[in-house]
């Protein structure tokens, strides 16, 4: 049976079981859930290349993690409209094309990062040129309080950042705040999200028992631009951790910076690291750098939209079940820009007027977006089709059923 026949028949079959799947979870929003449920569950995949192994047009689909670096940039190089409809038809056959999740991004812990990245407004190290005091971890009940309204406005996942080195660097208590913070908010029914530097394996798994979904460790760059960002720690450093938190049985969420002031060939590297990881993350968020007055990187320039476009689009050939997620420096992407994202494979976007530190679309302009482009939100706690077992959506009902949310 082809690929194409094969993909239908799972369609058909999908939808025929939406109504059932969905209607209680979400009644009154059945035009969205019908083409969610068909989409929650991957399309057949194929498991050996077809045709010419080497020439990846004819392979479009097939999962894999043996990408080359010149495989990598010839996908990249691709004539952007053909870049485009390649990326396009690849989201269309595991994803509903439809559906964008709205994430909420809340920094629980800012400023005072012993890190020196180039591009952080909260490192320490440039805290008198940016002018960012050091702030203490919030409390417990103000974190849930946010996450109620980040729940209520339509975000299915609560992603949480402290600006440390990592948990090792702190006191057991706030590690432990933090493990709260997860256990609380998993009980609303969203997916919960933190990034919190370097993690030990064990602080990897007391962050799984907490019913961590997800966990935020961004490459950046490539390998060999990494050292023109931050000095204080290595590459490896970041894949440690992300091994780390996949042996954990804890989703990876890892994606780069683009505008650093890199080249296309680290644009190509940093892909094909991500890419070739032993599982693709499940989560790779393309950020556009947001230039802070202040830190070394004030002066650059922010990536074209058509830049965005086409690292969304590479992305998403080269890991076709990830979640490409549309991150931090959408504020100066025209919402056609938006779209062309939107077409070429990204599905997901940060909601809310701040990013950590830095400025966002308003909900209200992502609101007129969706509607524009007849949009919707994608439910929580329904699997991903990548990264490991952790993804598949079982965890959500066997450990943390969700509840009604409620005032703290």
């Amino acid at each position: 049976m082809s690929s194409l026949t094969r993909a239908a028949a799972w369609a058909l079959r999908r939808a025929t079981r939406a109504d059932s799947l969905m209607r209680s979870a979400y009644p009154g929003h059945m035009t969205a859930t019908r083409a969610m449920a068909t989409a929650a569950e991957p399309a057949p995949l194929d498991t050996a290349p077809a045709g010419n192994p080497g020439n990846w047009r004819d392979n479009m689909g097939v999962v894999r993690t043996d990408w080359t670096r010149e495989e990598v940039a010839e996908i990249f190089n691709t004539p952007l409209l053909d870049l485009m409809f390649a990326a396009a038809t690849v989201h269309r056959r595991f994803h509903d094309p439809r559906s964008v999740q709205q994430c909420t991004l809340l920094s629980i812990k800012t400023g005072g990062c012993p890190e020196d990245c180039g591009y952080c407004s909260q490192s320490s190290k440039h805290s008198k040129t940016v002018g960012l005091k050091a702030e203490k971890l919030l409390e417990l009940d103000y974190v849930y309080h946010e996450a109620i309204k980040a729940h209520q406005s339509g975000s299915t996942r609560f992603c949480m950042g402290a600006a440390w080195r990592g948990p090792s660097q702190v006191s057991a208590r706030q590690f432990g705040r933090v493990l709260d913070m997860v256990s609380k908010i998993r009980a609303l029914g969203m997916e919960v999200c933190t990034t919190l530097g370097m993690l030990t394996p064990d602080q990897a798994k007391a962050l799984r028992l907490a019913g961590l979904t997800a966990y935020n460790h961004n490459l950046d760059t490539s390998p060999e631009f990494y050292g023109k960002i931050t000095t204080t720690r290595r590459y490896q450093d970041r894949l440690d951790t992300i091994t780390a938190v996949r042996e954990a049985g804890i989703s990876v969420c890892s994606g780069g910076i683009i505008g650093l002031g890199e080249e296309d060939q680290d644009r190509i590297g940093l892909l094909q690291t991500l890419a070739t990881l032993p599982e693709h993350p499940e989560s790779v968020p393309v950020n556009a750098l947001v230039a802070v007055k202040g830190t070394p990187m004030e002066g650059q320039a922010p990536p074209s939209g058509l830049e965005m476009v086409r690292c969304v689009a590479t992305a998403r050939i080269l890991m076709p079940l990830s979640m490409v997620r549309l991150s931090a420096g959408r504020l100066h992407l025209s919402d056609a820009e938006q779209a062309m994202c939107f077409l070429a494979g990204a599905n997901s976007v940060f909601a809310g007027d701040t990013l950590l530190t830095t400025p966002n679309n308003e909900i209200s302009r992502d609101a007129a977006l969706f509607s524009t482009l007849n949009l919707y939100g994608r439910p929580p706690n329904i699997g991903y089709s990548a990264g490991n077992h952790a993804s598949d959506g079982s965890e959500f009902a066997a450990h943390h059923p969700p509840t009604t949310p409620t005032q703290p």
